[in-house]
């Protein structure tokens, strides 16, 4: 079932329109600053969509690439003086290129033990990031100070929050863009046939090697753009924002929100940001989050396995098809 028609591509690009313009308007000071983070988490989630959607693997390592995306863009801004487009664009290609190392072992295996090995590499990296730290302006290779901590720099035109929210959401735009054209060429179609049957794909003359590698790629390309803009939104990182066990929670809010479909990755980010900061602000524990994830990701498995946006779209097309 393909969810992502022409008409509902046409319809995200006028609903991002009326974001980019309306939101930063009506939004408060707060509201601004967690839209942004649901924005940026949204497009990691659109990077493990893509891996599950395409290819039926689950990478459970998605946080941990955020977090090395955050830190090459960190290094890159204290230790350059690129503009922060090109600063961002680099750590995505960067961290594309090490999201291509963790297809190694989708080459052979699948299911099960792949989530381990990808849990496992996300633990891994959650204990470097713990010992070395991000860097923060200090002197040397790791770029760590003791006492003071110096901000990211943003891009020009978008110093202020609410432009930096504009500009995050272009981001996303674009991000969702390009997953697009990689569905839609031949990239997509090799998946697809990867997914159906590796046999057939590879008797088709198919590099099925090839191209679960650019599936990784892309989804890590997608994770190292969003953990730079993460860093330009709060100005730094910390380690404690990439422990091993969040991936298992993107992941699970990728499938609750749709997997299938760019809608469904704009859910995931909202869910996993959105939702915790309202019940902070009703003055309620922000771990009920959890026991409604819990609950939605039930629901996903047995009764829509295409998710929220799933669900929306199918109710959509169904009343089109009535009348």
């Amino acid at each position: 079932m393909q969810l992502l028609t022409h008409k509902s591509t046409l319809v995200g690009l006028v609903a991002l329109l009326l974001a980019v313009i309306l939101l930063p308007m009506f939004a408060g000071a707060l509201w601004v600053k967690v839209l942004t983070s649901a924005a940026i988490f949204a497009l990691a989630a659109s990077g493990v969509s893509l891996v599950y959607a395409q290819l039926g693997l689950i990478n459970l390592a998605q946080i941990a690439l955020i977090g090395i995306g955050g830190w090459i863009a960190l290094r890159l801004n204290y230790g350059t003086a690129l503009p922060v487009t090109l600063i961002v664009l680099g750590s995505g290609i960067l961290t594309g290129l090490i999201g291509a190392l963790f297809a190694l072992p989708a080459l052979r295996m699948r299911g099960l033990y792949l989530a381990l090995v990808t849990l496992m590499v996300a633990a891994l990296f959650q204990i470097m990031f713990n010992a070395f730290q991000f860097p923060n302006g200090g002197e040397g290779f790791w770029g760590v100070a003791q006492k003071s901590a110096a901000s990211i720099r943003r891009p020009a035109f978008a110093e202020t929050d609410e432009a930096y929210f504009r500009y995050v959401l272009i981001a996303l735009g674009l991000s969702f863009a390009l997953i697009g054209l990689h569905k839609a060429g031949r990239p997509g179609r090799a998946w697809a046939m990867t997914r159906q049957s590796e046999a057939n794909a590879m008797a088709a003359g198919i590099n099925v090697t090839f191209y679960k590698l650019w599936a990784f790629a892309l989804s890590g390309l997608l994770a190292g753009i969003a953990g730079a803009l993460l860093a330009g939104a709060l100005g730094q990182l910390d380690a404690r924002s990439f422990l091993a066990g969040e991936g298992i929670l993107l992941f699970a809010l990728a499938v609750v929100g749709g997997a299938f479909s760019w809608l469904g990755a704009v859910f995931a980010g909202l869910l996993y940001k959105l939702l915790p900061a309202l019940f902070n602000d009703w003055g309620l524990s922000a771990d009920i989050a959890l026991i409604i994830f819990g609950g939605a990701l039930m629901h996903a498995i047995m009764t829509a396995p295409h998710g929220i946006a799933g669900q929306i779209l199918g109710a959509f097309n169904k009343e089109k098809s009535d009348d």
